[in-house]
């Protein structure tokens, strides 16, 4: 293969091997030094050497996310290896998917590996046994690396306080970003979302039933709306002139939005307060 040869080939995998790299880094920019460093390697390799040129050019960039993530990331106590047992690479150091910076904030939680794992298994449909070839472990633990990984992104919102918000502020992320896949991924299967009089009257739905339905309308809208607090509970509102004047009503459990209900009477209006400062008070759209 001559150098023209190779160039066409790596450019060809380039588009895969940055998506692959951005969901395991969270980071574009990183994501595309991680594959100018994999071109670097496919360069000086033997060609002839490689039996399957997508699955050595995943291999390298994976492992040169798992180096950069090891880099970044302190160990966790409490998830050291007690010594004479076999490598768990569970126990190592984490999402995938790039629905949203707040959803970045429980993958962050995971370790490097099992954030490889996830990411590889549940958003590329790598097999079991290509994961642990990159991770230079048995199939069986990368099986339970993706599982552990998936049990942590789940986990019941009440294990912790900020779960609710991650949840909250990925699933506005992904209706902004136009993300119908990470929408679904949000969502209970049976969601319903409600609107009381107040808001059906101002132009918002009075009831949507299934993911489908509700991913649906919110797919690449709701730009306009705020984070706010109502008591205990995060969620979002459209304001007009400073003032809220159709809630978000969020109710989360098990990682997973179960409940939406559109509010807009005054006395449950009155109680919201903004959650984040660094949004402009003046921004509003209508429903």
């Amino acid at each position: 293969m001559d150098e023209a040869e190779r160039g066409r080939a790596f450019e060809a995998e380039r588009p895969r091997l940055v998506r692959v790299a951005s969901r395991v880094l969270g980071d574009a920019s990183e994501a595309e030094d991680v594959v100018q460093q994999a071109w670097l390697r496919f360069d000086r390799v033997d060609r002839e050497s490689i039996d399957s040129l997508p699955a050595w050019l995943t291999t390298v960039t994976t492992r040169l996310c798992l180096d950069r993530l090891r880099a970044r990331t302190p160990l966790l106590l409490g998830e050291v290896e007690p010594e004479g047992t076999v490598p768990d690479p569970a126990d190592e150091a984490v999402l995938a998917d790039t629905v949203a910076v707040a959803l970045q904030v429980v993958l962050d939680r995971l370790t490097p590996s099992e954030r490889v794992a996830f990411v590889l298994h549940d958003s590329f449909g790598f097999e079991h046994a290509t994961i642990a070839a990159v991770l230079d472990t048995t199939p069986a633990a990368a099986r339970k690396l993706a599982s552990r990984a998936r049990a942590k992104v789940a986990q019941p919102a009440r294990e912790d306080a900020l779960a609710d918000h991650v949840v909250v502020d990925a699933f506005m992320a992904a209706a902004r970003g136009g993300d119908l896949d990470g929408l679904l991924r949000l969502l209970a299967p049976d969601v319903e979302v409600r609107a009381d009089a107040a808001a059906v009257g101002v132009g918002t739905p009075e009831r949507l039933s299934g993911a489908a339905e509700v991913a649906a309308f919110f797919d690449g809208s709701a730009h306009a709306a705020l984070p706010v607090q109502l008591g205990d509970r995060p969620g979002y509102a459209w304001f007009h002139r400073g003032e809220a004047k159709v809630l978000f009503d969020f109710t989360v459990a098990d990682g997973v939005v179960r409940r939406l209900d559109f509010r807009a009477a005054p006395d449950v209006l009155a109680r919201v307060t903004r959650r984040d400062t660094r949004h402009d008070d003046t921004q509003e759209e209508r429903p």
